[in-house]
This record gives structure tokens, C-alpha cells and sequence, in this order.
């Protein structure tokens, strides 16, 4: 099964909720590539469940997704079924580059064990489970294109868009989620920020096309493009030619030709 990646076109930040986790409204693209890839295998290393990868599975969101299932009653059916079977991953997203590499995989796991077990667990069902698992997960088990995300991203609404052709660009290295997220509040608290007119920019930007969006400063579209660049010197170079950043980073893109 392919877990395809996403690409935020907009992403602003618009408070804070009573966890003191961030609120946000942005626009989320499937991409065709790059994809992780998950299948089953015969080959098993250790008993029990097992992800069969080159990267570090440790304590990742697929372990997570299966200890969610046992929770929810099917304990019985994956232990049986794991006992001759292994799950193999397959990594192309890279790691840290804001294309929710993680969360697809989570998703896709989901969607992949509910149709060899035949779980008969619906969209609905899967998404509500998903929000527990990380922020991107309801996106990616949405079967949108294209939609509006907001929350903290677990509210997912379908969008009718004209998806433009785009470059994709992943720099080898990786800018930490946390770290990014962590200058924006620095910003923030030595400059203030006006979260209302945040708010207000961030609903009608939420009505425009993609193709639309692209036409807007890269730094108004993405609120955290501006930490990232002061966190990693390499990322000032893109927001310097007119890049747009996805998420946190590192991936930026820019129209096609």
C-alpha cells in the first residue's frame, strides 16, 4: 500500500488551545510523490509483531497504531495474524521534511490491517481513532485531495481545488518540528502577535484555490517559515528566492513548469 506524502500550501497559526498546543487553519495537498510503501511479508525476524525496515521503527507511529487496535478490542486477531506475518516498510518520505511522513504511515497501517483482517471498521470510525495518534492522521485517512485543516489538525474539511503543478525540494537535512514550533513562541513573546488577524487572513485564504494561493508572499502563507530560516541558516536561502515552505520544514516548493 502506497502512504502518499501532503504539502501545506498555507499554514498559520492561529492561537493556542487550554494544553497550550497550537492552533492552526492550513491547506493540505495529497502529492503522488514521494510515498512510503507498507506490505506484509512471510519473512519474520523476532515473534510477535515486527516492521521489517532500514529506518529505525522504534516506538513509531505504526507500533502506536497497532497498540490503539488492541485497545479497541483486537488483541486476538493481530497476535494470530503476526505470528506468521511481519509488516515491511518501505521509506522514501524523507524524515524531517514537513510532508507528514509519520502520520501517513500510521494511516496507511490503519487502512492496510482493516482490509486483511476485515475489521469492517468505517472512514468515520478509522479517522476518529487516527486524531489520537498524531495531527496529520486525519488528513491522510480522509480520502481528500484536498482540504482545509484546522484545529490542531484534527478537523478536516474537503476543498474543491484546482491543484497547480509543482516542484518539490527536500534539502538533506532535517528541521525539528519541535525546535521550529519553539522559535515561533520566542517571536512571539518578545514581539507579540495578533493571533485575531492571524485568524481572519487564515479564513480567507481558506477560500481561495491553491494555484490562488501561490500568488501571496511565502512568508504571509506560512507562519513558521520565518522561525525556521532564523533556526537554520540553509532555509534562508529559499525564503530569500520565493519558495514556499511545507509545515515546519524542511521541503519547500515553488510553481512548475
Amino acid at each position: 500500500m502506497k502512504a502518499r506524502s501532503k504539502l501545506n500550501i498555507f499554514l498559520k497559526i492561529t492561537g493556542l488551545d487550554a494544553r497550550g498546543y497550537h492552533l492552526l487553519n492550513s491547506r493540505f495537498i495529497l502529492l503522488d510523490e514521494p510515498y512510503d510503501e507498507l506490505y506484509f511479508s512471510d519473512e519474520k525476524q523476532k515473534a510477535g509483531f515486527e516492521i521489517l525496515s532500514d529506518f529505525n521503527c522504534e516506538d513509531n507511529i505504526i507500533q502506536k497504531a497497532y497498540d490503539l487496535l488492541c485497545l479497541k478490542g483486537f488483541k486476538n486477531e493481530l497476535e494470530e495474524f503476526f505470528r506468521q506475518k511481519s509488516l515491511v516498510l518501505i521509506k522514501n518520505i524523507p524524515l524531517g521534511a514537513g510532508l507528514g511522513g509519520s502520520s501517513t504511515d500510521g494511516a496507511a497501517f490503519l487502512r492496510l490491517i482493516n482490509e486483511e483482517l476485515n475489521l469492517k471498521l468505517d472512514a468515520n470510525t478509522l479517522i476518529q481513532w487516527g486524531k489520537t495518534l498524531g495531527s496529520d492522521v486525519a488528513f491522510f485517512l480522509s480520502g481528500y485531495a484536498s482540504a482545509n485543516v484546522s484545529g490542531c489538525g484534527e478537523v478536516v474539511e474537503g476543498f474543491d481545488d484546482a491543484l497547480p503543478c509543482l516542484e518539490l525540494f527536500s534539502p538533506e537535512f532535517f528541521c525539528k518540528t519541535g525546535a521550529v514550533y519553539a522559535e515561533f513562541d520566542a517571536q512571539i513573546s518578545q514581539r507579540g502577535f495578533d493571533f485575531e488577524t492571524n485568524a481572519k487572513a487564515a479564513t480567507f485564504y481558506a477560500k481561495l484555490r491553491s494555484e490562488e494561493l501561490l500568488n501571496f508572499k511565502n512568508s504571509d502563507l506560512n507562519d513558521l517559515f520565518a522561525p525556521c530560516a532564523r533556526l537554520y541558516p540553509k532555509m534562508q536561502e529559499f525564503l530569500a528566492r520565493g519558495f514556499f515552505l511545507s509545515g515546519s520544514g524542511s521541503s519547500v516548493f515553488r510553481r512548475g513548469s
